[in-house]
């Protein structure tokens, strides 16, 4: 299941904001251990570990959209998914916004 989360950026410009989301993600949330691994430039593998299990995905800039799955998941974590793709699109919003506003840098 993807979820998607428009932008109206560039696409070096939603990259950027993506990245950065991240890795403010990764220092609001160490509990979770969360992490990142860029694949590509537009597609990064992403992972978080909840009390029940590891949750991985996969995180993806287009020009139109972020896209993000979270497809591997134990059983136990799945009622988590909802909360962990809420979490991720409003920390993903929130960059985008400040990319819209030049505040990136």
């Amino acid at each position: 299941m993807k979820h998607r989360i428009t932008h109206d950026l560039s696409i070096d410009l939603a990259r950027r904001a993506t990245r950065a989301a991240l890795n403010a993600y990764k220092a609001s949330f160490p509990q979770f251990s969360p992490g990142d691994s860029w694949i590509t430039e537009d597609r990064a593998e992403v992972w978080f570990v909840t009390p029940v299990g590891r949750i991985e995905g996969a995180i993806t800039v287009d020009d139109k959209a972020v896209l993000l799955a979270l497809d591997k998941l134990p059983w136990a974590a799945r009622p988590f998914r909802r909360q962990a793709v809420r979490i991720i699109e409003d920390e993903v919003k929130a960059w985008i916004e400040k990319a819209r506003n030049g505040e990136l840098d």
